[in-house]
C-alpha cells in the first residue's frame, strides 16, 4: 500500500471513530504510521486532505463495487440485496459511512467536499430508479427517493441508536409500497 493510501485510511479511520475535529495532519500520521510532515507532504492544506479523503471513500466503494450489481431478478431479490447494503455499511464498512456522513455534513457548507459526495449517490440513486421501473414501478422516480430516504434513516438509526435494527421489513415495506405484486393468473 503507497503512503498516499495509507494517510488516506488513517484520515478515514480517524473521521470514521472521532470525527472531524480529530481530522489534524499530525494525528493523521501517527494513525498512519507515517514520519511527520508526511501528510503535510501530501495534501498542504486541511482542505486538500479532506478532498483526498472523499476520493478515497470513492476508491474504496468502488474497489467493492468490481462490477455494477445485477439487476435484482425480482422484488425480493431487490430488497435482500438493499438490506445487505444497508447491514453491510453498518457492520463491516461502519467507520467508512461514518467517515461518510462526517463528511456530509462538513459539505452542508463545502461543495468541494460536497460534490464528488453526491456523485456516489447519484450512482445509487439511478441504479434503485432503473430497477424499480424495470420492476414495475409507476413512478420509479418517486420510489428511487422513498427507498434511498428509508435506507439512508435505517442506516443513520444503526449506526446512533440501535446496531441490531431490523433492516430487512423497513426496506421490504417501502419497495413494496411503489412495486406492484405480481399476480399469477389461475389457469383457466
Amino acid at each position: 500500500m503507497s503512503t498516499r493510501a495509507r494517510i488516506l485510511d488513517a484520515a478515514v479511520e480517524l473521521l470514521g471513530t472521532q470525527g472531524l475535529k480529530a481530522l489534524t495532519h499530525l494525528r493523521v500520521d501517527m494513525v498512519a504510521g507515517v514520519p511527520k510532515g508526511s501528510t503535510s507532504n501530501y495534501f498542504r492544506t486541511r482542505a486538500a486532505l479532506l478532498t483526498g479523503v472523499v476520493e478515497r471513500l470513492a476508491e474504496l466503494d468502488l474497489a467493492e463495487l468490481v462490477s455494477p450489481p445485477s439487476p435484482p431478478a425480482d422484488v425480493d431479490a431487490f430488497v435482500a440485496l438493499l438490506a445487505h447494503a444497508v447491514e453491510s455499511a453498518t457492520t463491516a464498512s461502519r467507520t467508512r459511512t461514518i467517515a461518510r456522513y462526517v463528511l456530509f455534513l462538513e459539505g452542508t457548507h463545502n461543495e468541494d467536499v460536497r460534490r464528488p459526495l453526491l456523485a456516489g449517490r447519484t450512482f445509487f440513486r439511478s441504479f434503485v430508479e432503473t430497477t424499480t421501473e424495470r420492476l414495475g414501478a409507476t413512478d420509479p422516480v418517486a420510489a428511487a427517493t422513498a427507498i434511498t430516504a428509508v435506507g439512508d434513516g435505517m442506516i443513520i438509526h444503526r449506526v446512533t441508536v440501535d446496531p441490531e435494527a431490523d433492516v430487512l421489513a423497513p426496506i421490504n415495506a417501502v419497495v413494496r409500497a411503489f412495486v406492484p405484486s405480481r399476480q399469477t393468473r389461475e389457469p383457466e
